[in-house]
């Protein structure tokens, strides 16, 4: 389960792969590293459960000790149980059993540079920090039934903007700063551009909250109806609209009260982005 807003299907990301180019792990996978100040020290073979939503609750139930040693500044955003390994797929070292996570699941998260964080005879606690801190983790386990060898077990992973610029520069996710000039969580707000394989490439989403609008300067979704207005390259800015102090590069998100256009100024004046239609996707 993974919490978004916008879509996966308007969503592009780049997903590294963990295997080196011998097909075995990359030597920078695991690293030594510094333990945090307060390092996990409950149980690693947590009974998980899995609810049909994907409410911070239901991530916790599901990610069992991978989302139990997480330090969020936020809510969890991703947590899923055991997956399964084939009888021919557990590797023979816990790094090995790792590498196979990033072949399995193929997550949105860095592929490298993760700490042992906790040993067990059978399990082993894998953590990605930040200032000291476990924004992802990963369990793997050993010689589980009918799966010989090690391999994935629970999974959990903070906010992407939680996670390096150095890293999200390389994903889909446009990550907006705050007045402040803070990340401010994909959970809350993030834009991406669109999908090639819909040929939307010439579309760019932002979503906030729950809403999702659009930019859409070549009709490539005006055509097919799927805004609830025209997109408008260039605006006079609404009397009542307030600069939410949002920004991205060149972009500043404006917005009224009412909340059915999304206003971005850039160096070029301001653009109405409307809003997309409800259950709108691209397979």
């Amino acid at each position: 389960m993974r919490r978004g807003l916008v879509a996966a299907a308007v969503l592009t990301a780049v997903t590294a792969g963990a295997a080196g180019c011998d097909g075995g792990p990359r030597p920078d996978l695991v690293v030594k590293g510094t333990p945090p100040a307060t390092p996990y020290s409950g149980p690693l073979d947590v009974p998980t459960k899995e609810l049909d939503e994907s409410t911070p609750r239901a991530l916790r139930l599901a990610s069992g000790a991978a989302g139990r040693a997480l330090e969020c500044d936020g809510e969890i955003f991703q947590g899923s149980g055991p997956d399964g390994w084939g009888r021919s797929d557990g590797g023979r070292t816990p790094q090995e059993g790792l590498a196979l996570y990033f072949d399995m699941v193929q997550p949105e998260e860095p592929d490298h540079g993760y700490r042992v964080e906790r040993e067990e005879a059978d399990r082993v606690l894998y953590s990605y920090d930040v200032d000291g801190r476990t924004k992802v983790a990963v369990v793997v386990a050993k010689d589980q039934k009918d799966r010989p060898g090690w391999g994935p077990e629970p999974s959990a992973s903070c906010d992407p903007a939680e996670l390096p610029e150095s890293f999200t520069a390389t994903t889909g996710w446009q990550i907006w700063t705050d007045r402040a000039g803070r990340r401010v969580p994909v959970s809350r707000l993030h834009s991406s551009s669109g999908p090639e394989h819909c040929d939307w490439q010439s579309a760019d989403f932002l979503a906030l909250d729950k809403r999702t609008y659009a930019r859409d300067p070549e009709g490539v979704l005006g055509g097919e109806g799927l805004l609830r207005a025209p997109y408008r390259a260039k605006v006079r800015m609404p009397a009542d609209a307030r600069d939410t102090g949002y920004h991205y590069r060149g972009r500043r998100l404006w917005l009224t009260a009412d909340r059915t256009t999304a206003y971005v100024r850039t160096d070029h004046g301001v653009e109405a982005w409307p809003l997309v239609k409800e259950g709108v996707g691209c397979d």
